[in-house]
């Protein structure tokens, strides 16, 4: 069981009482767990209409995240991915509906519609006013009868809460919900497929491969295409959403599936507004958790045509704190660098050996990238390779602005490079590193001697020296053998990072954090990197490298 649970009899109650003890007392949950799991806001008066949703759980904050002044009044929750029953949608109506009435919110799924349709019967058996609209906004499958209700039951929520919460009748809040439901669209896709708890996961979905339209229960999509960028998956997602909007202005809402990292959302959201339907999306919703499907690694995007009401609605103020806001799209904002970090720009110069060199060192590390980053994994957070690679790839970019004939100006201006392109301790040092090397060599010192200028200057700054299993276990031996040639440097460089593997007590560098197992067996990835380096050069006999 790799969860974070106890039980899968108890993981939706447990879960729902760990909502209520931070809720500050707006909500409470009906008697008669576990059967009936009804979330309800304590604040409520049977004055105005009551608006309650629900379904299966595993797609929080959905629903009872959204319970609060503005949204719900009240949210049904069924067992994982399973619709509530008769019993407890009907407790949760007569729970919050007075003389107003209550207008249900029901997903497009078999079981939803009838549990909730049966509940809303005897509810009107009462005497109540029980008006019921179903959410089938899931363009995913064209041919579908019943189109699915996914993400889209956001927007519902949002804009009939509002209509309620101002004391809009019943009438008047069910015509804004039907007319929400008529123009909303949305899709998903998923890299990976959701793991239900205590059922074994279905891996339908290669390496290499993301799933177009695929449902909030893990239901398989319309096909599986291949997965190259977060752009050409937004595109894909675009073509199908485009064909049933007009040319006016949208509300996006861009819902993170589960899995999805912050990151990723906000590459997302750039993709969403850069795609060709962009200049059409006014405001957002999200990126955010809004209607997940457990843990899984996707997303999915829903476009509003939004009136003036609707946007109105949108952005009045509400109470759970799960709603993300409704947001402008605007234009980038950027902002001058402060007096003093205006890059330098060096007068560039040509020299066909130094370029070749550079060119050269900087395609080993490239190449070295996946290695590297494999290295690094065994004992931090695997990037040492794409950090390098990074760098290298940015420095390729900069050759024709660097004054390759000066070597003075040379070391300072790759300096400078790497200090705006190369993030972590990495990018610092080694910036350090050729800018201490540029002022040797300015002193009349030569290469080898400005590189190991360079080296003490490191090591005066981060305090680290031979034998802390750092990247200076192989660069020192590296230009010390310098000074007799690059095989001698190359072969003191293989021997300085193979030694690193038998240094289980780092004494400085993020390795020093690490405990001793993580350690043993495996080369520094600093240190190897420069092993690397000068071996290929080596092997390459590159003469313009002495």
């Amino acid at each position: 069981m790799n969860r974070f649970m106890n039980a899968k009899e108890t993981l939706v109650t447990e879960a729902l009482d760990g909502l209520l003890r931070t809720a500050g007392g707006r909500l409470a949950r009906l008697d008669g767990y576990p059967h009936i799991k009804v979330v309800v806001r304590t604040d409520w008066d049977k004055s105005r209409v009551a608006l309650v949703s629900g379904g299966g759980s595993g797609h929080e904050p959905s629903h009872a995240g959204f319970v609060g002044a503005g949204m719900l009044t009240a949210a049904v929750c069924g067992d994982v991915f399973a619709s509530p029953s008769v019993d407890a949608v009907l407790a949760g109506i007569l729970a919050v509906t007075g003389k107003a009435g209550c207008l249900l919110i029901v997903k497009n799924y078999t079981g939803d519609r009838l549990n909730f349709g049966l509940a809303a019967e005897r509810a009107r058996a009462q005497g109540l006013k029980v008006e019921m609209v179903i959410v089938n906004d899931d363009v995913a499958l064209p041919d579908l009868p019943q189109p699915r209700g996914v993400a889209g039951t956001l927007f519902v929520h949002k804009i009939a809460g509002a209509l309620a919460e101002d004391g809009a009748d019943l009438d008047a809040v069910a015509a804004a919900a039907r007319r929400v439901i008529e123009g909303v669209v949305s899709i998903g896709m998923s890299l990976d497929t959701c793991t239900v708890p205590g059922s074994p996961k279905e891996a339908r979905i290669p390496h290499g491969k993301a799933e177009l339209g695929l449902g909030i229960h893990g239901e398989a999509g319309i096909e599986q295409v291949d997965f190259t960028t977060a752009k050409s998956a937004m595109e894909m997602v675009v073509e199908r959403l485009a064909p049933h909007v007009g040319p006016g202005p949208l509300v996006a809402l861009l819902n993170n599936l589960g899995g999805a990292t912050p990151l990723e959302m906000g590459v997302l959201a750039e993709a969403l507004v850069r795609s060709r339907i962009g200049g059409q999306v006014r405001w957002m919703v999200g990126p955010a958790p809004l209607m997940t499907s457990l843990d899984m690694q996707g997303f999915s995007v829903s476009l509003l045509p939004a009136t003036k009401a609707d946007e109105a609605a949108l952005l009045a103020p509400v109470l759970p704190a799960a709603w993300p806001g409704c947001l402008p799209v605007g234009q980038v904002a950027v902002a001058a660098l402060p007096d003093g970090l205006t890059p330098i720009k060096p007068i560039p110069s040509s020299n066909p050996e130094t370029r070749a060199l550079i060119e050269r060192c900087c395609q080993i590390l490239i190449e070295a990238e996946a290695e590297l980053n494999a290295l690094d994994a065994k004992s931090g957070d695997g990037d040492t390779g794409s950090t390098l690679a990074s760098a290298a790839r940015a420095l390729i970019g900069a050759l024709d602005r660097l004054p390759l004939a000066d070597q003075t100006q040379l070391y300072r201006a790759i300096g400078l490079e790497l200090s705006q392109t190369m993030g972590g301790s990495s990018g610092v040092l080694l910036a350090i590193f050729f800018a201490a090397a540029g002022d040797a060599s300015a002193a009349g010192k030569d290469m080898t001697d400005a590189l190991r200028a360079g080296l003490d200057r490191i090591r005066q700054v981060g305090g680290a020296g031979l034998g802390d299993r750092t990247m200076i276990d192989a660069l020192h031996p590296a230009l010390e053998g310098l000074q007799v040639g690059l095989d001698s440097a190359a072969r003191a460089a293989r021997e300085g990072a193979d030694a690193t593997a038998r240094i289980t007590r780092a004494r400085a560098g993020r390795a020093s954090y690490l405990a001793e197992s993580s350690l043993a067996g495996h080369n520094d990835p600093g240190a190897e990197a420069v092993a690397l380096l000068f071996g290929k050069l080596a092997a390459g006999d590159d003469a313009a490298a002495t």
